[in-house]
């Protein structure tokens, strides 16, 4: 299973192309908006794989964390002792 990011008007503009590989080579795609994944793009087979494979689910979790930003507010000016 390979997993590929791709920006969303890539995504858009190859949109046929990347059908065409979810299908028939089984591979999923994370596509960002703005460089922030939005949605993942999977084959229904997949999708039903998921829904009753825990590690496969746990590898789906691991990617989407990988991606995921970690937003932190404000910037540390002192830290107390």
């Amino acid at each position: 299973m390979t997993t590929k990011a791709i920006a969303s008007t890539e995504a858009q503009n190859n949109f046929g192309r990347i059908l065409t590989d979810v299908i028939l080579n089984n591979t999923r795609y994370v596509v960002k908006r703005r460089n922030l994944p939005q949605v993942i793009i999977l084959s229904l087979a997949d999708f039903e794989q998921l829904l009753v494979n825990q590690p496969e689910q746990h590898k789906l979790i691991n990617v989407i964390r990988d991606l995921t930003p970690i937003y932190e507010l404000g910037e540390i000016v002192h830290a107390e002792e």
